[in-house]
């Protein structure tokens, strides 16, 4: 298993590559919010679902970890 906020929940890197294919605008905003990060959320829930899920995407397959732009 993943390190607990790496990817998402926590899961591994292939469950989370299918998830994010399929559902990354909407795990992207739940992720945030399930880390206590609500700013993040809201900012992904208004401006950034539908460009950023692509970037985590991407970062998911070569880094293993989602994007993290505000770490507060």
């Amino acid at each position: 298993m993943a390190k607990k906020g790496k990817d998402y929940f926590g899961l591994s890197k292939i469950v989370s590559i299918i998830l994010c294919f399929f559902l990354g605008p909407i795990l992207g905003i739940i992720a945030r919010f399930s880390e206590g990060k609500i700013v993040a959320g809201l900012l992904r829930l208004f401006f950034g679902w539908n460009i950023l899920w692509l970037i985590d995407f991407i970062l998911i397959i070569v880094k293993g970890s989602i994007l993290r732009v505000i770490n507060c």
